[in-house]
């Protein structure tokens, strides 16, 4: 695959991940993720630093591999989560993709990304930046990691891994 084949076949993949979400289709949007996918959006630690290390460090949203989403995706589809009841409506947008291949397989992929989101009568949006590690397979690609940097000073409802 070419230069332009790759940067193409990649935007597609992650519209269509962020579609997936949109339209709450989350055993299609787990599909995207690989099972030891690692989800993180850090806690700023300063005005202008995030925290890095999950493990010893706050953060706003961790999840180890993708069981974390599928416990999530799980208490939302039983009505376990009063904190998503009513789901919200979501319009992901992304832009700004770059791609870093990093050899047999593995590409470094950065975006800039917003999230528009309405519930209960009350819209709201939030927006940063988002780096992925992929790994190419089958003609597509699966989501090693997910790393949300989260730019909004404030967050007006409970943070949740679909508003990202």
């Amino acid at each position: 695959m070419n230069t332009l084949e790759l940067q193409h076949a990649v935007e597609q993949f992650l519209y269509a991940q962020a579609e997936l979400c949109d339209r709450q289709q989350w055993d299609e949007y787990l599909a995207c993720f690989d099972p030891t996918a690692e989800f993180h959006v850090p806690q700023w630690d300063s005005e202008h630093v995030a925290t890095t290390d999950p493990k010893r460090e706050m953060s706003m949203i961790y999840y180890a591999n993708r069981g974390g989403l599928e416990d999530r995706i799980f208490r939302l589809r039983t009505g376990k989560s009063a904190a998503s009841h009513p789901m919200p409506r979501t319009l992901h947008q992304i832009s700004n993709v770059r791609i870093q291949d990093r050899g047999q397989g593995l590409l470094q992929v950065g975006a800039k990304w917003n999230t528009h989101y309405t519930r209960h009568g009350q819209a709201d949006c939030y927006f940063g930046e988002v780096s992925y590690e992929l790994r190419q397979v089958d003609g597509g690609f699966s989501i090693l990691r997910k790393h949300v940097l989260l730019l909004n000073d404030r967050i007006n409802a409970v943070l949740d891994f679909y508003h990202l």
